[in-house]
């Protein structure tokens, strides 16, 4: 059975350190010293780059690095009408030097009155074109990253969203699906054949304290939670063309090498894979946080799951052999083994623009070996 339009054996998360002129020029932008159009400029050289380097390196899903975003999630919910960046969440999870994640409020009726990422996905495909894209490195797929839907709910519930604009949860979260369906469908009418979805939240439920809180907060078990979010992802990918992949990421944090969340995917596995009707999943697997295997007994025959069993975390080359086996071991719980798995990073290497702790060399040392390991599995073609 062939992989699903735009996955790969070797594939990736989507995210890139960013280059320093970059986050200079971010900082510019803050104070006032420097325009957003020059920012942009800045941005399309480094894109233009970062595309060839992923294709020399022998990716084929091209990414732009989600370098003109400061945070994986934030950049596109705000371009939502009706969704505001406020104040910093409140958590227990506090990151390095006591950093806390921006807050998101629904301040009024969610729309889409333009579209958000379809700009730069044209920009994407014609540097892949200029690059030499499929005529130089056979199939290459560009690939559109934009956060589930979920993230617009869960860390704040009920009291982020204005009472007067949504008395009804459910008026909230048909909405919420709308704009989605709306702006998958302008990815796809520009050209876009692949999105994926990121989510921390249904690999946020996997951990017992996590849990805990989120039920507390919204005020409904877990379990509920999970079936709640996947009826609100369904249905915001619902009206997708067949020839659209959508996959969907699941995280457990990664701001500048930390992770916030643990617990195997036992808690969510029968949700997300038999009642998500995605295509493909990219699952974090770099270390014994994410649990073991078995969780996959639950793909349905027709599904392909990413392990993400290498880290983007650190910037040690991962164990080619220990990397393979561990492929294998996946496999033994898949109904058709192998042929149902890709491999990549548990994430990317810039969730924020703060990045991972490793360095540009080593993440391209990395990423290289992931396909060495891609075609030691599968085969020199990687898109089979």
């Amino acid at each position: 059975m062939p992989l699903p339009t735009g996955v790969y054996r070797a594939d990736q998360v989507g995210s890139l350190l960013r280059p320093k002129e970059i986050l200079a020029a971010r900082e510019k932008v803050a104070d006032g010293t420097l325009t957003t159009s020059d920012l942009r400029q800045l941005e399309d050289k480094y894109i233009s780059e970062v595309v060839r380097k992923q294709l020399q390196a022998g990716l084929r899903s091209i990414t732009d690095g989600e370098f003109r975003r400061a945070f994986f999630h934030l950049d596109f919910l705000q371009h939502l009408d009706g969704v505001e960046v406020q104040g910093s969440l409140l958590s227990t999870n506090k990151s390095k030097g006591g950093w806390m994640p921006p807050r998101l409020v629904v301040t009024g009726k969610l729309g889409h009155s333009k579209p958000i990422q379809v700009d730069d996905f044209k920009f994407l495909e014609r540097e892949i074109a200029a690059a030499g894209g499929e005529a130089s490195f056979g199939k290459v797929t560009p690939k559109v990253a934009i956060p589930s839907p979920t993230m617009v709910h869960f860390r704040g519930g009920r009291d982020t969203i204005d009472l007067d604009a949504y008395p009804s949860l459910d008026d909230f979260f048909d909405d919420l699906a709308r704009v989605y369906q709306e702006e998958l469908q302008d990815l796809y009418d520009a050209g876009c054949r692949f999105v994926q979805l990121d989510d921390t939240n249904l690999a946020y439920l996997c951990d017992p304290k996590m849990r805990s809180e989120a039920e507390s907060r919204h005020g409904s078990d877990g379990k509920q939670l999970a079936r709640q979010y996947a009826n609100l992802i369904n249905k915001a990918i619902e009206k997708r063309p067949s020839d659209m992949t959508v996959g969907i990421h699941l995280c457990r944090g990664n701001h500048r090498s930390q992770w916030f969340a643990q617990g195997g995917y036992e808690p969510v596995a029968e949700v997300l894979f038999k009642d998500l009707n995605v295509d493909v999943y990219f699952l974090e697997y770099d270390d014994a946080r994410s649990g073991d295997f078995s969780p996959l007994r639950h793909l349905p025959e027709n599904k392909v799951v990413v392990l993400g069993v290498m880290t983007s975390k650190k910037g040690d080359l991962d164990d080619k052999d220990a990397m393979v086996q561990r492929l294998t071991e996946a496999s033994k719980y898949c109904k058709r083994g192998l042929d149902q798995l890709c491999v990549s990073h548990q994430c990317g290497f810039s969730s924020t623009m703060e990045g991972n702790e490793l360095s540009e060399d080593q993440q391209w040392e990395k990423i290289r070996l992931e396909v060495e390991i891609a075609k030691k599995v599968w085969g020199d073609d990687i898109s089979r």
